[in-house]
């Protein structure tokens, strides 16, 4: 602004100047620069106009620019503050889920322990039936074997108890004799012995 008022006060001095030249050929000579002068003047204030319309023009760009970046700026750090809160809470899910997943692990855990043990228990139980359903049935052939010699010594003492006539019956209780008594004694007494080797021990 000074720059313009400056040139503003030239232009006024050459212009009083020519108006108060008197009116010889030198003083013609000496408007001519003069007005020479003012039109230079002239020009240089208008270039110094348009220069200055520019550099308001890129002023105002600027500010635009300035205020244009401002808001960007103060929308990023809005979106960031998101972005940190979103990245926040995603870093709290998943801490979460994670705490969940260790719980459910350690449910699985004990409920297959729980399951394992119970199979242990069953195939020791079940192992215990088989014994004893082995030594059963090795009791149950064993128990065949003896009520089979049993009803054969049962079927021989009634043959030879039919077999027997009145006569040899007589001699067996002969008490004065007793010629078939002693006889008779020891068949009884095998018999005896065979059905008690017969007999089940529980």
């Amino acid at each position: 602004m000074r720059t313009f008022a400056n040139i503003a006060a030239v232009t006024l001095a050459i212009v009083t100047l020519a108006i108060l030249a008197p009116a010889s050929a030198q003083a013609q000579s000496e408007a001519d620069r003069l007005r020479e002068a003012l039109r230079s003047a002239t020009l240089q204030v208008r270039q110094l106009e348009d220069q200055r319309a520019t550099l308001q023009a890129k002023q105002a760009e600027t500010e635009r620019e300035r205020d244009r970046l401002k808001k960007e700026t103060t929308a990023l750090k809005a979106q960031v503050k998101e972005l940190d809160q979103a990245y926040r809470q995603a870093v709290e899910e998943f801490n979460q889920r994670l705490g969940e997943r260790d719980e459910m692990l350690e449910r699985w855990k004990g409920a297959y322990s729980e399951a394992a043990g119970v199979a242990r228990a069953k195939d020791a139980e079940r192992a215990k039936f088989e014994r004893e359903a082995a030594a059963f049935k090795a009791s149950t052939k064993s128990c065949e074997a003896k009520n089979a010699e049993l009803a054969k010594t049962g079927r021989e003492i009634l043959e030879r108890y039919e077999a027997m006539n009145p006569l040899e019956a007589i001699a067996v209780h002969d008490p004065v004799f007793g010629l078939k008594r002693v006889e008779h004694q020891n068949t009884v007494q095998d018999y005896r012995d065979r059905l008690l080797d017969q007999k089940v021990t529980p």
